[in-house]
């Protein structure tokens, strides 16, 4: 039984890295997309 409290069950150092990574994507997903939607406004407002 001493062992698994030796043993670490989270790997809080990998965790972390992961959650940035997911939240960096989510960002330029976003990013992105709003880059789409905003860049298809400006052709239909020119011509009237």
């Amino acid at each position: 039984m001493k062992l698994l409290h030796v043993i670490p069950l989270v790997s809080w150092e990998n965790g972390i890295w992961m959650i940035g990574v997911f939240a960096a994507v989510v960002i330029v997903l976003i990013v992105g997309v709003l880059a789409l939607m905003n860049s298809g406004k400006n052709e239909g407002l020119d011509k009237p």
